[in-house]
């Protein structure tokens, strides 16, 4: 039976919490909006539907994910309809007394002709009412296709390529961030990508994807061995910041949207907190941003459970560390202030 909104919805009251912490402001800088796609449409009362569950977001970024692309017009800019579409949400969203859209982060192929990414990102800038601050262009890509989840890029090796990171550069002159979203297997080219372009800012997205499904069901143990030591390499390009979240969709291979109900806070603080006390013991909370990925990882949890647990994975930091995770890191990155 296809997912529904009110199917979903029910699924995830089976398993509600007390807020932890919750007046503690928080900028969410990862979530997508849509009205149509393969999940149940997400557009902004479905959001505040999530970030009025019982945590104080303020504001939040909208990550790109394909949504809304014009379908007239010269085919590079066919992107920037997805700007316009959320930038009208945005509008909508102020002044409400609910958490905002700050940021609208779009997307670009920066693998094609300088010119035409120049055109693009202009495109991007007028349409974007004052919020548009960057590009995903992710890498991801899944060779054996068994993983059942995305595929980003037709490219296998889209961070190796020189007009790709020709693109990549350009972000960072014009003053523009990168983000990315890819699997496990891909952080030691995404590392070698960042070396080559230190003037742009670069935002791993979901912590590099520890893939848990396909090829790697079964290996968790061998898979984080590797990330382990690709998140140390990354931490070592200064120009590279984390987003610290995203390990709830399936291909992470934890499988809690097939449970019977849905997890709490603390079994997923327990199932990740590894992953969140490794990455930021690398970076630095100044360089890392608590991310819900939602709707995505709702096929997984709900948005205050999510939250919850990741209030209690950072109990042990100081006030300004969490200040930093949950609000000044985001605001700084994506220029939200």
């Amino acid at each position: 039976m296809a997912l529904t909104a009110q199917s979903q919805r029910a699924w995830l009251n089976l398993t509600l919490e007390e807020s932890v912490d919750p007046e503690r402001e928080i900028i969410d800088p990862h979530h997508h909006l849509w009205r149509t796609g393969g999940l149940p449409s997400y557009v902004l009362e479905d959001l505040w539907g999530d970030t009025d569950s019982g945590h104080n977001i303020v504001k939040t970024v909208f990550m790109e994910c394909g949504a809304e692309y014009r379908t007239t017009g010269p085919q590079h800019l066919r992107t920037v309809g997805e700007t316009e579409f959320v930038r009208d949400i945005a509008l909508a969203s102020r002044r409400q007394g609910k958490a905002e859209i700050a940021g609208i982060i779009g997307h670009a192929d920066l693998d094609q002709d300088y010119s035409l990414v120049l055109d693009v990102l202009q495109a991007h800038e007028e349409s974007g009412g004052g919020l548009f601050r960057g590009i995903r262009h992710g890498g991801a890509h899944d060779p054996g296709k068994n993983l059942g989840w995305l595929n980003a890029t037709p490219h296998a090796n889209l961070f190796e390529r020189e007009d790709f990171r020709r693109g990549v550069a350009l972000l960072g002159d014009r003053g523009y961030t990168y983000d990315s979203w890819h699997y496990h297997f891909q952080n030691e080219a995404f590392a070698d990508l960042a070396d080559t372009v230190p003037g742009t800012t670069i935002v791993l997205d979901h912590f590099g994807t520890p893939c848990g499904v396909g090829d790697y069901a079964g290996k968790a143990d061998e898979v984080f061995a590797q990330w382990q030591a690709d998140i140390k390499r990354l931490a070592g390009c200064p120009n590279v910041v984390v987003k610290i979240g995203g390990l709830a969709m399936p291909v992470n291979g934890f499988g809690w949207g097939e449970n019977e109900r849905p997890p709490s806070s603390d079994v997923v603080a327990a199932a990740h907190r590894d992953y969140y006390l490794w990455t930021i013991d690398a970076f630095g909370p100044e360089r890392c941003m608590f991310e819900s990925n939602f709707p995505v990882d709702k096929l997984s949890l709900s948005y205050n459970v999510y939250w919850n647990a990741m209030k209690k994975i950072a109990a042990s930091y100081s006030d300004a560390e969490q200040h930093a995770m949950f609000y000044a890191t985001a605001e700084r990155i994506y220029r939200l202030s």
